[in-house]
């Protein structure tokens, strides 16, 4: 049996923390023939590394970024491998490249797109736990680049598809998935299974235990994730693809997400080919858009409104101030005090009233909606940055007897 382990930045921050995961991977390599464990880098190291590179440039390039910010899982793999060395344990590390990931040549947000794991495959033969360094890889010109946030996910769901594991384990800081963010709402659920669906939709939203490109890796191979405490016994939260489906319950979590800005483009004007004029270019330099409005045209002149993260609002900015010019816009505004908070579900659809339910608890509480999207299984509302701890509350406490 192949089991595939990640550990992430709190479970493997200091000496006393890294032999407690040597603890639990000792007994993991004890019960399973071969083990392979993906790790972050320790604590707080990225953002550490992040802040020394801005000190020096406040636009750092990109490549050069990738192969700093490398570097913090490729001190924590081989402190394991030595941890688990003084146990009696036979380990070796290996970095993203020496793994067989490769990637785009997209810096900071590469993707993967092939794994070649011949020598993470001989090591095991060798009978070796093996260590990887998470959130990297290397492109076809033997360029180290970066997975982007919560890139260590990634990595370990895609190793677990390729040496076609039993299971893949993402230990955390939290006991599992939960009915909303356990720091926010005291009384959130712990959830014991979640079909990949409400998941993917949970870690879009915001429930940062989870990323989403290692999700849809998940439910594209069919490959079981199991979220669990790298400091407790707890079985977790199991992330496959569920069977059942009319029993499920019609609300599953809520999320939120304080990483969000709105742009309004002014006085657009409204013929065919604009959004695509915007759009594009925002595309092409690896910008995100999510939530987007366009106002009732007036004079042939409409308001196009859309959010992405307000870490990446300095690069759209320089983007959207020559998008303006091309297409004849009167200006834009950015907002970055805003907040997203989402209602998922898989019965969100067919439930008359769920939406109601919505937009009355957040009256209740005078929280006013600026932006509303909707899918099949989830409802997201664009609110006040300041408020949005109490809309978390609000709407937990709205669907908490459907919450299970």
């Amino acid at each position: 049996m192949t089991v595939v382990q990640k550990y992430g930045g709190s479970s493997v921050a200091g000496i006393e923390r890294l032999r407690a995961v040597a603890q639990r991977v000792a007994a993991t390599r004890r019960r399973a023939d071969r083990v392979v464990v993906v790790v972050s880098a320790m604590g707080d190291t990225t953002d550490e590394l992040t802040a020394l590179a801005h000190q020096l440039d406040n636009d750092p390039p990109s490549r050069e970024m990738d192969m700093l910010l490398s570097t913090g899982e490729t001190v924590t793999a081989p402190l394991l491998a030595m941890a688990l060395h003084a146990r009696g344990v036979d380990a070796v590390s290996l970095t993203g490249m020496q793994a067989g990931i490769r990637t785009s040549g997209a810096h900071r947000s590469a993707r993967i797109t092939d794994i070649v794991p011949e020598r993470v495959i001989d090591q095991l033969a060798a009978g070796r736990v093996v260590i990887v360094a998470g959130f990297q890889g290397a492109t076809d010109q033997l360029d180290i680049t970066t997975l982007g946030r919560g890139g260590s996910d990634t990595t370990a769901v895609a190793l677990a598809v390729a040496l076609h594991a039993h299971e893949c384990e993402i230990f955390t800081d939290v006991t599992g998935i939960h009915s909303a963010d356990p720091r926010v709402v005291s009384d959130a659920r712990p959830m014991a299974e979640i079909g990949y669906d409400e998941m993917l939709e949970l870690a879009s939203a915001g429930a940062t235990v989870m990323h989403p490109r290692a999700v849809e890796i998940g439910e594209a191979y069919s490959m079981p994730i199991r979220v669990r405490s790298a400091f407790t016994e707890s079985p977790g939260t199991l992330i496959h693809r569920q069977q059942d489906m009319e029993d499920r319950p019609k609300v599953r979590g809520i999320a939120h997400e304080t990483d969000v800005a709105k742009v309004t483009l002014l006085g657009v004007p409204d013929r065919p080919g604009i959004a695509a004029a915007v759009f594009g270019p925002l595309g092409e330099a690896h910008i995100n858009i999510d939530i987007v409005v366009q106002n009732v045209s007036h004079s042939g002149h409409t308001d196009l409104s859309f959010t992405l993260a307000e870490s990446e609002l300095a690069r759209a900015q320089a983007v959207l101030e020559r998008v303006v010019g091309e297409v004849g816009a009167d200006g834009y505004d950015a907002d970055r005090d805003i907040a997203k908070v989402t209602v998922v579900g898989s019965g969100i659809l067919g439930a008359p009233g769920v939406f109601a339910r919505i937009c009355e608890a957040l009256a209740e509480q005078a929280i006013n909606i600026r932006m509303i999207s909707t899918g099949e299984i989830r409802v997201t509302c664009i609110i006040d940055r300041a408020r949005v701890e109490d809309a978390v509350r609000a709407l937990h406490r709205a669907f908490e007897l459907e919450l299970l």
